[in-house]
C-alpha cells in the first residue's frame, strides 16, 4: 500500500470514529468510486426520465459526465470541457440520492475533514491526487510513461481470473454487511439483489426502484414492505401500485427472507470483527 493510499485509510477510519461529525443520519456509508460512477449513473437515468421520458443513458455520456463532475467538486478546472447536457439537474439528483440512501461519497468526506480541520499536514491530500485515486490512475503501474504489461499465458489467465473471482466474492460480501448496517444503501442492493441467483435481474430492480420513488422509501424498506403485505393478505391484498412488483414475488420473497436470516446471525455476534468469518462460514458466500 502506498504512503498515498494509507492517507485515503485513514481518513477513512477516522471518519468512522468521528461520524456524527460528517452526518446527520444514524447510519452513513462511504461511497467509493465506483459507488460513485454508479449513483451518477443512476441520478443520469433519473434526469433522462424527466426531460426525455427515457431512463436510458449511454456509457460515454456517464464517463463524461463523471469526469466533470469530478473535476468541479473538487474545484478544479474543467474550462477545457464541455458542461455535459442537463448538468445541474444531474449534479442536484446525484447528492439527493446521497442523501436518501444515507451515503457520503471521498470528495464529501474529504473536504468536511479540511473545513472541520481535522486533517494535519502530514495528512494532507491535494485535490489532484484524489482526483487520480479516484479515477483509477495511481493504481496503474507505470514506468517511463509507458504502462507495464505482463505476457498473457494460461498460469496467468488462471492466476488473474481467480484473483477477480475473490474480488467480486469480497465485493459481494461487504454489499450485504453494508446492507445489513444500513438499509437505505440502494447501491448495495443492487450489487446483491441477485446474487445468489434469484431471477431478480435488472427489470426487478428497475420495477423496485420506480416503486420506492413513488412511495418516497428505500429500495429495500419498498421490498419488505411488498413481501410482508403479501404474506399478510395474499397477492390480491397487493395495492396497483405493486403491480409490475407481483413478477417478482419469489425472487424478493427470498431476498427479504434471507436478509432477516442474516440479521438474526449478526444479532447473536458480540464481536464486530467476527461478522464477517461468521457469515461465510454460515451461509456458505
Amino acid at each position: 500500500m502506498s504512503a498515498f493510499q494509507q492517507k485515503i485509510l485513514n481518513s477513512i477510519k477516522c471518519f468512522r470514529r468521528q461520524w456524527p461529525l460528517f452526518s446527520n443520519s444514524e447510519r452513513t456509508t462511504v461511497c467509493g468510486a465506483d459507488c460513485m460512477l454508479m449513483a451518477l449513473q443512476l441520478s443520469m437515468a433519473e434526469v433522462n426520465k424527466e426531460h426525455r421520458g427515457d431512463f436510458t443513458v449511454s456509457l460515454s455520456d456517464v464517463l463524461e459526465t463523471w469526469k466533470y463532475l469530478l473535476h468541479d467538486k473538487l474545484g478544479l478546472s474543467y474550462e477545457n470541457m464541455k458542461e455535459p447536457e442537463n448538468y445541474a439537474d444531474v449534479k442536484e439528483a446525484y447528492h439527493a440520492f446521497l442523501a436518501r440512501t444515507n451515503m457520503l461519497d471521498l470528495i464529501d468526506i474529504y473536504q468536511k475533514f479540511y473545513g472541520l480541520g481535522l486533517v494535519s499536514e502530514d495528512e494532507s491530500i491535494a485535490p489532484v491526487q484524489l482526483l487520480e485515486f479516484i479515477s483509477g490512475i495511481m493504481n496503474v503501474q507505470e514506468n517511463n510513461g509507458y504502462v507495464l504489461s505482463t505476457p498473457s499465458t494460461p498460469v496467468n489467465r488462471q492466476s488473474q481470473k481467480n484473483v477477480k473471482v475473490t474480488m467480486l466474492a469480497k465485493k459481494c460480501v461487504c454489499s450485504y454487511l453494508s446492507l445489513l448496517v444500513n438499509s437505505k444503501d440502494d447501491l448495495s442492493l443492487a450489487h446483491i439483489l441477485n446474487v445468489p441467483e434469484r431471477g431478480l435481474g435488472r427489470e426487478a430492480f428497475t420495477n423496485l426502484k420506480h416503486a420506492s420513488q413513488k412511495r418516497k422509501m428505500s429500495i429495500f424498506l419498498m421490498a419488505t414492505s411488498f413481501i410482508r403485505t403479501i404474506e399478510l393478505g395474499g397477492r390480491g391484498c397487493a395495492s396497483s401500485l405493486f403491480d409490475p412488483l407481483k413478477a417478482h414475488v419469489k425472487g424478493l420473497s427470498n431476498f427479504v427472507n434471507f436478509i432477516d436470516k442474516l440479521q438474526e446471525i449478526v444479532g447473536e455476534i458480540l464481536n464486530p470483527r467476527d461478522m464477517l468469518s461468521v457469515l461465510v462460514i454460515k451461509e456458505n458466500f
